[in-house]
């Protein structure tokens, strides 16, 4: 590890690569994973679909302390539109990537192909209401959007649990940049999101964050006034939030 420090309540552990990174985030997730499990028999948790989580939940299958036949599983984000089992959607990334390697007690996926997507917020809303949630790993976008919260839609006061977005330019091209679309074209428009509030009620926050493109957005949330404008920045307030960077996405931070 190159550097650790805390800015207001937030932790940040910088590392000198991403598979350092990826592998810290996951030995930490770990422990709290398991000591959930030993106190209460199960957890709940969310998880982020993106390239920039690939290192931690491969290091987390690693794992053998993990009782996976005791974790509730839950996705943060879909894309409103993409037909069911696309390359594209988020729960498909999360099935290659993470579900369909364990025995999990539970995995609820958002239905982002839902003729209703209203209709699903509701449903998806009263399944986080059944299971309160313990642990979030995430990401940070390049516009510092956690999930789907865009700083012209995030709201740290929201009132909903879950709910449709429209997604903006910056956040489409991201897409975009990470491959996971050939051009802005293809990239849905909305999305079905976990709203803030929903995200900041987990006990625990494991947050994710390589890459030379998320430099500025790792900036903006450590050192930038906790804001709408930077959704990510309001994981300064939370108790148990940790923040893993490479040093790419790091570049921007000293130790103050």
């Amino acid at each position: 590890m190159l550097e650790q420090y805390k800015r207001d309540q937030l932790t940040i552990k910088k590392y000198t690569t991403r598979q350092e990174m990826g592998a810290a985030a996951a030995a930490d997730a770990e422990k709290v994973i398991a000591e959930i499990i030993a106190e209460k028999g199960y957890i709940n948790m969310i998880f982020a679909a993106a390239p920039s989580q690939n290192e931690m939940l491969q290091s987390l299958l690693n794992s053998d302390r993990i009782d996976w036949s005791k974790v509730n599983a839950m996705h943060m984000d879909e894309y409103v539109g993409l037909p069911e089992g696309s390359a594209q959607s988020f729960g498909t990334y999360l099935n290659d990537h993470i579900f369909s390697h364990k025995n999990f007690k539970s995995v609820h996926y958002i239905h982002g192909a839902a003729e209703d997507a209203q209709a699903e917020c509701a449903r998806y809303s009263e399944i986080l209401q059944k299971y309160p949630v313990d642990v979030v790993c995430l990401g940070i976008g390049e516009n510092g959007h956690i999930a789907f919260n865009d700083p012209w839609v995030a709201e740290f006061e929201d009132k909903k649990a879950v709910k449709v977005v429209q997604l903006d330019e910056m956040c489409r091209n991201q897409q975009v940049n990470d491959g996971c679309f050939q051009t802005i074209d293809d990239v849905p428009t909305h999305a079905i999101t976990l709203t803030i509030p929903s995200l900041l009620a987990a006990k625990y926050l494991f947050c994710v964050v390589p890459a030379a493109t998320k430099a500025e957005a790792v900036k903006n949330t450590v050192y930038g006034p906790i804001s709408e404008n930077c959704p990510a920045s309001i994981m300064r307030t939370h108790s148990a939030a940790i923040l893993y960077c490479d040093a790419d996405s790091g570049k921007y931070l000293t130790e103050e």
